[in-house]
C-alpha cells in the first residue's frame, strides 16, 4: 500500500513485523509505525515523523550515506523505547515512518527538487510534528529547510549545526553538494548567515577563505576547543538563547563528521580531534529541549564504511532517539 503522500514519498523498502494489538511495546522497531498503518483520523496527532533521504551522489568524497536510512531502520531492533538516564518512555508518543524521498539515478538536481517537495508536504500534512530526516549527505539539509520554508513561508528559520566544517564552499565551483548547504541557504535567501550557529569546527579541515566568508555573512561559529572550555551543553544553550530572539523556528542539523574519527569509523570525513560520543549526545539533548527546535536531520553516515558491529549506525540511531527524548523533556 502506498502512503497517502505518494508519489512525493516511497514507502520504506522494508517494515518490521508489528506486535499484536494490545501487546506491550518496548522496542523501537515495535513502536515506530509505517505511515500506511496509521488510521487517517490519527494523522493529525502524530508527534514524530521519520523520513529517509537516501542521497549521496552529491557528496564531494565517495560516500555510501544513501544506505543509512535502511541501516538506521534495521538498527531499531537493538534499542528500547525507554531512556534510563532521563526516565522517559518514547512509546508514550506517536511516531511514524513516512518512507523515503524518491531519488533519480543520475539527476542530482531532480533529487534535490524531490527533497524540497517532500519536505514541504510533510511539514504541511504534519504541521505540529517534529520531522526527522535521515540522510544522505549534507546537501539534503538545504533542501529540507527550503521545503520547510515553502510550507511555512511566514516563519523565519534559524540553523543549529554540529559540524567539523563550515559547509560554505562556493556554489559556482561545487554546486549544491555536501560542502555547500549553508551557503546555498544564504544565497537563496532562505536563512540569514546571522541566524546560523555552527558548533564543532576544529583542526585543519577548513580553508581561511571559508572563515572570511562566514565573517562577512555574520555566521556564528564556536570552535570545538572553545565549546569544550565552556561545556558543550552550556554552549548549545547560549547559542539557542541568542537564536530564539531572532527566529520563529530552529532546524537542527547533525553532521556525523563532527565526531572524532575514533568514534565514527562509518563517517567518510571524520577527523582527529572531533567530538566524543558523550559530547554529541549531550549537545543534541540540550538542543532538542528547546521549544523552537522543530525539525532535524542526521547526515554523512556511511554504513558501508562502518565496522562489522556497526558502531556508527548505532550511534546515529542513538542521536535520533536522544533528540526525541529531548523533545519529550520540554
Amino acid at each position: 500500500m502506498k502512503s497517502f503522500l505518494y508519489p512525493k514519498l516511497n514507502p520504506p523498502s522494508f517494515t518490521w513485523v508489528r506486535p499484536e494489538q494490545g501487546a506491550v511495546v518496548s522496542k523501537v522497531h515495535e513502536w515506530i509505525q509505517p505511515l500506511t498503518d496509521v488510521p487517517a483520523p490519527e494523522k493529525n496527532n502524530v508527534d514524530f515523523v521519520v523520513v529517509g533521504v537516501p542521497l549521496s551522489r552529491s557528496s564531494i568524497s565517495a560516500s555510501g550515506a544513501s544506505e543509512f536510512p535502511d541501516a538506521f531502520r534495521r538498527a531499531w531492533k537493538g534499542f528500547t523505547t525507554y531512556n534510563l538516564d532521563e526516565d522517559v518512555d518514547l512509546s508514550e508518543r506517536i511516531a511514524v515512518d513516512a518512507g523515503d524521498v524518491p531519488m533519480h539515478v543520475t539527476d542530482i538536481r531532480r533529487c534535490h527538487e524531490n527533497i524540497i517537495e517532500a519536505s514541504a508536504a510533510l511539514h504541511q500534512h504534519f504541521e505540529s510534528a517534529k520531522v526527522c530526516a535521515i540522510g544522505g549527505d549534507h546537501s539534503i539539509t538545504a533542501m529540507m529547510v527550503k521545503g520547510l520554508h515553502q510550507a511555512k513561508p511566514a516563519e523565519k528559520i534559524g540553523i543549529l549545526q554540529f559540524d567539523t566544517h563550515f559547509d560554505l564552499r562556493d556554489m559556482t565551483d561545487n554546486g549544491p553538494s555536501n560542502g555547500t548547504p549553508m551557503r546555498n541557504l544564504i544565497e537563496s535567501g532562505v536563512v540569514k548567515g546571522s541566524n546560523m550557529y555552527n558548533i564543532g569546527l576544529h583542526g585543519f579541515f577548513n580553508t581561511k577563505d571559508l572563515k572570511q566568508y562566514a565573517d562577512e555573512q555574520g555566521v556564528n561559529y564556536i570552535s570545538l576547543r572553545n565549546a569544550r572550555k565552556k561545556g558543550i551543553e552550556e554552549t548549545v544553550r547560549q547559542c539557542l538563547a541568542e537564536l530564539e530572539t531572532k527566529v520563529d523556528a530552529i532546524y537542527l542539523t547533525v553532521d556525523m563528521d563532527v565526531l572524532d574519527i575514533a568514534y565514527a569509523p562509518g563517517v567518510p570525513a571524520s577527523t582527529p580531534g572531533g567530538m566524543t560520543t558523550v559530547e554529541l549526545l549531550e549537545g543534541v539533548l540540550a538542543a532538542a529541549r528547546h521549544p523552537k527546535v522543530n525539525a532535524m536531520d542526521i547526515v554523512c553516515l556511511d554504513p558501508l564504511k562502518d565496522t562489522q558491529v556497526q558502531p556508527t549506525v548505532k550511534l546515529g540511531t542513538h542521536v535520533f532517539l536522544t533528540f526525541l527524548t529531548g523533545v519529550m523533556l520540554r
